[in-house]
């Protein structure tokens, strides 16, 4: 007798639920698509035990019809695609005909459909045909799947804590929602409503509801197109970012993809305005002819091939480049004490709900339970950040219209109540400011404005120009003091100079051929054969930036000569240090190559910390800031300077009070 048999159905389904059927959010993720792909117009998913007991998903769309339910659960099964044209013409989520089959294999399913006409309700556990009967059901699909793996303990192992489990969940549904913002999406979980949406096809209003509405205000829209690409989307300035790449949402088509690629391009756009390390919050969305890309790479259908992908990453990087040179992107100092703090007390009760009924509870992953989701609120309101490790990151939500605010004049109107001194006298007048002249109520423009559902903006655009800065002195060496029309400006000076110096490098890298040093002493470096046959093929490379080395035995190069702007008595250092650099990055362009070694350059010449300046050379370095192309951060990414308006002054003086406090204290 032969050894090849052929896998019994049942079997095959639970192999391929290996790899479609991850953890609950895989299952989670394949139902929302597929109610995405019957054209629904609300979504709704109500999670029991992070997914374990209960994945219930409730569309309003087209249904399935009565004879077509069985079919459905058949491996391979689809009505997404006919023939092989079709998988290189892909319009919809899912279309490869596993997901049903696979998650029955391993779970028990019951499935009420309509497609407006009777219904029908059939239930399938552990792949297997459980019943089927007639069901009274409204248009559109509610599938229930329960005891996820209950035949399959082993993977169960595998499984992180439930907190964690829910936050994958909802980290799911969050990039489902950004891509299809005409949907309105809701998650339940153990019967507390952790998420919602509108449906109003608006992108911006779904950012605020997952990051809160306060960092709308820091976000740029952009949007740009070419032969082949379109794409739109908004993007976070840097003074909002996270410490991972996984706020970055790639929406392609209207399927959310990962893609290291257009990561870096969108980072690559931001240039040195961005930390090391850091990365922005943004929604990249593309379109282009389907027959462009392929999406049948993976089974999860998260990774694809695009076809003319450094083009698309290109256009990406140069729109991201263009809009924030239009920006001003000096913080403002006072932007985290006018935020309202989140508030995170039903999440850590959700998680210690979940920790106490899990059998795979782990005390060193408590944490995630901050990621869970937000508290229930209205669909326009702020939510809590994704996180609590990223709340001293500006993850605050707050009212999208600043509060109220009183002046307060003389010292006996202290001991009024502050609403009633507002009422009485400054509802309808202007502040008074001291020695004379009249200041504008700043908060009579959101006064006026209705607080029913705000419209989120973008972040408005901002007036580039440079702030005129008179300098008052220097603190502890390292921080210059200057003062605008505006308020009062804190500028780093090694920052500053970073900045100063990185643009006079960059400038001088790319005219080296006729500003070089020839050198008394040769200098002589050594390495390993590995390490020379990578050299002997990025001499070029080294040559485009300055440095010219000759082959000076078997592992041995020799360098005779070299840039003037090099810093005196670092030459050999310098050269070293560019040569490592070359090593470790092979695929780099000369474009590149030259910002890093202008980026070197610059931090080993600029004024340190504890470097106290006289008054005129301070004036000077504020006076060359401010003829720099990009004043605001060094090339590390690092802010240069920030601001404290004069708004904020008055705050921190009391000068100007919030009525919700004062109130606060009276009661």
């Amino acid at each position: 007798m032969g050894t090849i048999h052929k896998l019994s159905p049942v079997l095959s389904n639970q192999i391929a639920a290996g790899e479609v059927v991850e953890r609950p959010a895989s299952v989670v993720k394949e139902l929302v698509e597929n109610a995405i792909d019957a054209h629904s117009t609300q979504i709704d998913i109500v999670i029991d035990a992070s997914g374990f007991e209960k994945i219930q998903v409730i569309d309003d769309g087209n249904g399935i019809a009565p004879d077509d339910v069985e079919l459905a659960f058949m491996r391979h099964a689809t009505s997404k695609i006919r023939d092989r044209r079709d998988l290189f013409n892909v319009h919809s989520l899912g279309f490869r005909g596993e997901a049903l089959p696979s998650i029955a294999s391993v779970a028990d399913v019951i499935l009420k459909t309509s497609t407006g006409g009777p219904g029908v309700e059939y239930h399938v556990r552990g792949g297997k045909t459980v019943d089927k009967k007639p069901a009274a059901a409204r248009r559109g699909t509610d599938i229930t799947v329960s005891n996820l793996f209950f035949n399959t303990p082993a993977r169960l192992k595998y499984m992180k804590t439930p907190a964690t489990e829910l936050a994958k969940i909802n980290d799911i549904v969050n990039r489902l929602a950004l891509g299809h913002p005409e949907i309105a999406f809701s998650v339940t979980h153990n019967g507390r409503e952790i998420l919602r949406t509108a449906g109003r096809n608006n992108q911006l209003q779904v950012l605020g509801g997952i990051y809160g509405a306060k960092q709308t205000q820091k976000m740029l829209a952009f949007q740009n197109q070419d032969l082949d690409f379109k794409i739109s989307g908004y993007f976070s300035l840097p003074e909002l970012t996270r410490a991972s790449h996984n706020y970055v949402v790639i929406i392609l088509n209207g399927r959310f993809v990962k893609n290291f690629n257009v990561t870096k391009a969108l980072t690559a756009g931001y240039g040195s305005k961005l930390m090391v390390g850091r990365y922005p919050i943004a929604v990249v969305n593309i379109e282009v002819d389907p027959t462009l890309v392929d999406v049948n790479v993976h089974p999860t259908k998260q990774t694809v091939r695009i076809s003319k992908e450094e083009a698309l990453c290109n256009l990406l990087t140069k729109t991201v480049a263009a809009q924030l040179s239009n920006q001003n992107l000096i913080p403002n100092v006072m932007d985290r004490e006018h935020a309202v703090k989140p508030k995170y007390q039903q999440i850590d009760q959700i998680a210690f709900e979940l920790d106490q009924n899990s059998k795979h509870h782990h005390v060193d992953e408590l944490k995630t339970a901050d990621q869970l989701t937000k508290a229930t609120e209205p669909v326009d309101s702020p939510a809590a950040p994704l996180s609590k490790a990223d709340a001293d990151d500006d993850s605050t939500a707050g009212p999208a219209t600043a509060p109220k605010m009183i002046v307060v004049k003389t010292k006996a109107e202290l001991n009024q109540p502050a609403v009633q001194q507002f009422q009485s006298y400054y509802q309808n007048e202007p502040d008074q400011l001291p020695f004379g002249g009249v200041q504008t109520n700043p908060t009579t423009a959101a006064n006026a404005a209705p607080e029913v559902e705000p419209e989120l903006k973008s972040h408005p655009t901002a007036n580039t120009k440079f702030p005129d800065l008179v300098y008052i002195g220097q603190m502890h060496g390292t921080y210059l003091l200057a003062e605008a029309d505006d308020g009062m400006y804190i500028v780093d000076q090694h920052a500053a100079q970073e900045r100063i110096n990185y643009e006079q490098f960059r400038e001088s890298i790319g005219a080296v051929s006729s500003d070089e040093q020839a050198l008394l002493v040769p200098i002589v470096l050594e390495y390993s054969t590995s390490e020379s046959l990578l050299l002997n093929d990025r001499l070029e490379l080294l040559k485009a930036v300055g440095i010219e080395l000759e082959s000076f035995g078997k592992n041995s190069f020799i360098v005779r000569k070299h840039p003037t702007w090099f810093a005196s008595g670092q030459e050999e250092s310098t050269i070293r240090e560019m040569v490592d650099w070359v090593l470790n990055n092979g695929k780099i362009s000369v474009a590149d190559f030259r910002a890093k070694t202008a980026i070197m350059m610059s931090c080993k010449r600029a004024i340190k910390a504890n470097h106290h300046l006289d008054r005129k050379q301070a004036t000077q370095l504020l006076s060359q800031l401010a003829q720099v192309e990009d004043p605001f951060n060094c090339p590390h990414g690092r802010p240069v300077l920030v601001h404290f308006t004069n708004y904020d002054m008055q705050k921190m003086f009391k000068r100007i009070q919030d009525p919700h406090e004062s109130q606060t204290k009276h009661n």
